[in-house]
């Protein structure tokens, strides 16, 4: 029995990006040229219900390309980006191979090979062990590029290569944590370089903006979204800092929380970038069967940005 009556503030933008529509529809159009099965490199996009809809169709998701057997058989890298020994490894093995890497991560790939050329050492703002990091630290030769997961780390940073320095960062982190990570930097180091324009994407940034806009009028905030997706999960610390009382991640094995919500007059709800709104649908067709709710949606931009596929599946 609907027994509440709750306010739903839904944050826009949310949900899929440009990079991951694009690297599903990769998958979907390689399918379609070459046939099943196609192999893919880690999961497409951080999350499980995209891969398990994908696998229904014929892709078949491996960590490294040694567990493919049959290398006659095309292989895609995910939209996070790989190692440059990756696809080198996949040139010796004469396999074909098509690459999603998101172009926003490709460009700080080229970032980082462009600073390296003009004779400075990089310092990478990331989470360490994220895919995307390594992908980004294997572009050049070990030791080219340093890891700076905080603030702290900046501080205790030392110089030891007696090069300039510059900093580049993962796509997908918190924009504030990052600031202040560079604000540690550019006074222990005043002349590092800087990138032109912020690596941080515009998916993740916007997506942290719509959160910041709704959470101080949230008494819970939920984001639905994979454990393993970087920007999903700084969505909840986002929401935490900016006055949600309590936030939490709604993955593939969570139980919604009705007995806290129930204490509730108004929830927010937003989406990681490589979360279906299917999820988003779902999620609030089960607050429908136990409340009655009022959702207003909250849009602070409307994105239209899209990235086109390689040329060779068209």
């Amino acid at each position: 029995m609907k027994n509440d009556k709750i306010k739903v503030f839904l944050a826009a933008p949310r949900g899929f990006c440009a990079g991951v529509d694009r690297a599903i529809e990769i998958v979907k159009k390689s399918l379609n040229k070459y046939g099943s099965p196609v192999y893919v490199r880690h999961e497409i996009v951080h999350n499980k219900h995209v891969v398990e809809s994908l696998k229904k169709i014929g892709a078949i998701f491996v960590e490294e390309l040694d567990e493919i057997e049959d290398k006659t058989r095309p292989v895609i890298f995910s939209a996070h980006g790989v190692p440059k020994s990756v696809s080198e490894n996949a040139s010796n093995l004469k396999m074909t191979y098509v690459d999603a890497t998101c172009p926003l991560v490709s460009k700080v790939h080229r970032e980082a090979e462009n600073i390296k050329k003009q004779g400075m050492h990089i310092l990478l703002i990331g989470h360490k062990n994220h895919p995307e990091v390594i992908g980004t630290m294997g572009q050049l030769p070990k030791g080219s590029i340093d890891l700076i997961e905080s603030a702290e780390d900046a501080h205790n940073y030392i110089n030891i290569s007696n090069k300039k320095l510059a900093y580049i960062t993962q796509t997908t982190l918190s924009v504030d944590d990052t600031k202040e990570i560079i604000e540690v930097l550019k006074s222990k180091f005043p002349d590092i370089y800087e990138p032109k324009k912020e690596d941080i994407c515009y998916a993740t940034t916007n997506r942290q903006e719509a959160v910041k806009k709704i959470a101080s009028k949230c008494e819970m905030f939920f984001v639905i979204g994979s454990r393993n997706s970087s920007n999903s999960v700084r969505l909840v610390e986002v929401a935490k800092k900016n006055g949600s009382k309590s936030a939490e991640l709604i993955h593939s094995e969570s139980e919604i929380p009705f007995s806290q919500i129930k204490n509730c007059k108004t929830i927010g709800i937003s989406s990681g970038a490589s979360a279906p709104e299917i999820l988003v649908t779902e999620f609030i067709e089960e607050l429908k069967k136990q409340f009655t709710i009022d959702i207003e949606e909250v849009e602070i931009t409307r994105e239209n940005i899209t990235f086109k596929v390689p040329g060779k599946l068209n």
